[in-house]
């Protein structure tokens, strides 16, 4: 029988600018933008939130080992909140990001969520979703 995985940890996106990513997911979405130094001695960016990161990768520039064709905007993500849709639609409304769908009834990992569909500065689709 096959070893069984607990938790996805960190996940990594490519992204065209960092400063602009970390902008938008500190300020937009609430995260935390923290600094490391890996034992290969380089600086990296990544963006915490609950248990789980999103480790930066500046497009051309990217760390080894790397996804074998990595590319900014090729990722759709979502997040799980526990602050009601219509409170992000009007947050988002009024902070000017545009919302590309929602909110729509989806199925999530656990079962079945609400969810509302914005773009980060590389296109990367992002759903915001809350557990119904």
């Amino acid at each position: 029988m096959a070893p069984k995985l607990t938790s996805l940890d960190h996940l990594v996106l490519t992204v065209r600018n960092i400063e602009q990513t970390t902008d938008f997911y500190t300020e937009v979405l609430g995260m935390t933008a923290e600094e490391f130094y890996p034992s290969d001695g380089s600086r990296r960016t990544a963006l915490k939130f609950g248990k789980q990161k999103i480790n930066l990768h500046l497009a051309g520039a990217e760390f080894e080992p790397k996804a074998q064709a990595p590319v900014s905007g090729s990722a759709d993500l979502c997040f799980l909140s526990d602050v009601p849709l219509p409170e992000w639609e009007a947050y988002l409304t009024a902070s000017g990001i545009p919302i590309e769908d929602g909110s729509v009834a989806r199925n999530g990992a656990t079962g079945p969520i609400q969810s509302l569909y914005i773009r980060d500065p590389d296109g990367n689709l992002i759903e915001i979703s809350n557990k119904v």
